[in-house]
Formats: structure tokens, C-alpha cells, sequence
């Protein structure tokens, strides 16, 4: 799992802490509505993300402020209005126009969830006439779905399980691990094993920021990848350290 005496990612320039930290601390959105990638409240958040945010601040000299948000959308767009340096999303191309992504640090995925007595056995069975799926706004399954899906409706609410039942839908999309327990405590419904994404989860800051910058953050999420540091953090906050993502290529 860790790699020993990997190379240290070069110590940043001066200017990169003042481009990416303009304020002299650096804003890093924290999306909660993820609980594989952040747990706890506002006022306590933890998990990989959190960790994350905090080491690149260190590595920076700066203070860091974590910006916690109920939702991916919500943290994405305090990223795209300046009210935050720092984002912790999923690679998405309707992203990729406001954010500059480094590799992904992890790696996730999105499966269904259906009536116990559902005939929809596969994801492929999903994308039919008349099948309407809840998602959760501004997801990067709910991005995801809305290109993919040819024939299925994507029905959006605060959680895709929830609009799922409060609405009584064929299907309700999510993250494995918060589907799998939810799965297995409501015996009305069963889980589609087979994913229908991968959730490429990865750092990212404003486009406009400079390339010294970028390749900063890039090389930093390379070297803590390496260095055991992800899935340390993955595991202590109980997430499987196998979610850690691959090496960039």
C-alpha cells in the first residue's frame, strides 16, 4: 500500500501560496453530502478531504478555513464564485469549464437501488422507457446520468434515495457504500451490484489559476498518493483504503 521513501513533491514558491491562497488562508470546500470523502458537522468535519485541504495548507504555510457544504453542487459553485480556493469534486467535463482537476486520489463508484420486486436486474435494465431515477442535484452521478441515459428519466431532489421513495420511482442513484447500508436496512428494496460510473474523485482549483500552481497541486495529490497518505486517512476515518485511486499517467 505505501510506497517506501517515495520523492517528495518540490516545496511550492512563494507565489503559489499567494495565488492560491489570495486572502493569506486557504478556502477549501468540504462537501458533507459525501460521507465515503468527509464526515461530522460543519464545526467538525473529518475524513480524507479534510485531511487533504489541511496538508496542502501546511505544505503552503497557510492557514486553512474549511467550507462545509451539504452538497456537491453547493461546494462547486462556492469554487466557481471565488468564495473558496479549493475543491474536493468529481472529474466531470461540465466541471472541467470552471475547475482545473489534478488526478483523481480516489476512486468510487455509482450503483442503483430498486424495488425489492423490481424486473430491472442490470444497470442497462435502468436506462429504459418510462424508468425515472432520482438522483441528487448537481451529483456527478446526476451529471453522469443526464448525458448518459437514452431512454430514462433522471428525477432530481436534495438525495436520490430519498426523492426515490418519497416518490416512488423505478430506481434511486448513489454511491456504493451510503446505498449499500441503505440497501441493507430497508428490506423493501435491493441494490443493482454492478456499478453504472466511476466516480473519479480529485483536488481542484479555478481554471484561471496560474500553471505553477496547478502542477503544485498535481504533484502534491501524486506524492500523497504514493506516500501511503490517502489511504491512511481513507482508512482511519473507516472508508476502504482500496478506494485510493492509481497513479497519474
Amino acid at each position: 500500500m505505501t510506497t517506501p521513501n517515495p520523492t517528495p513533491a518540490p516545496a511550492p514558491h512563494p507565489s503559489v501560496a499567494a495565488d492560491l491562497a489570495p486572502t493569506g488562508t486557504l478556502r477549501a470546500s468540504i462537501n458533507l453530502g459525501n460521507p465515503v470523502l468527509a464526515q461530522g458537522t460543519p464545526d467538525a468535519p473529518a475524513g480524507v478531504t479534510v485531511d487533504l485541504a489541511r496538508e496542502i495548507g501546511a505544505r503552503l504555510g497557510v492557514p486553512v478555513e474549511l467550507l462545509c457544504f451539504g452538497a456537491a453542487r453547493a461546494s462547486y459553485e462556492a469554487m466557481a464564485t471565488g468564495r473558496a480556493d479549493l475543491c474536493f469534486l468529481a472529474v466531470d467535463p461540465a466541471r472541467e469549464a470552471e475547475v482545473a482537476f489534478t488526478a483523481p486520489y480516489a476512486v468510487i463508484e455509482g450503483v442503483y437501488v430498486v424495488p425489492r420486486d423490481s424486473a430491472l436486474k442490470t444497470p442497462a435494465d435502468v436506462d429504459a422507457p418510462g424508468v425515472r431515477v432520482g438522483v441528487k442535484a448537481g451529483s456527478a452521478y446526476d451529471l453522469h446520468l443526464t448525458r448518459t441515459l437514452r431512454h430514462a428519466t433522471p428525477v432530481r431532489g436534495a438525495e436520490g434515495v430519498d426523492t426515490f421513495v418519497e416518490q416512488g420511482l423505478e430506481a434511486g442513484a448513489g454511491i456504493r457504500q451510503p446505498m449499500t447500508a441503505y440497501a441493507a436496512a430497508h428490506p423493501d428494496v435491493r441494490l443493482i451490484e454492478d456499478r453504472f460510473m466511476e466516480i473519479r474523485q480529485a483536488v481542484g482549483t479555478t481554471v484561471g489559476r496560474s500553471a505553477e500552481t496547478i502542477a503544485f497541486l498535481r504533484a502534491t495529490v501524486e506524492e500523497l498518493k504514493a506516500n501511503g497518505f490517502v489511504a491512511a486517512s481513507l482508512a482511519r476515518s473507516g472508508q476502504d483504503p482500496d478506494l485510493l485511486a492509481p497513479p497519474a499517467h
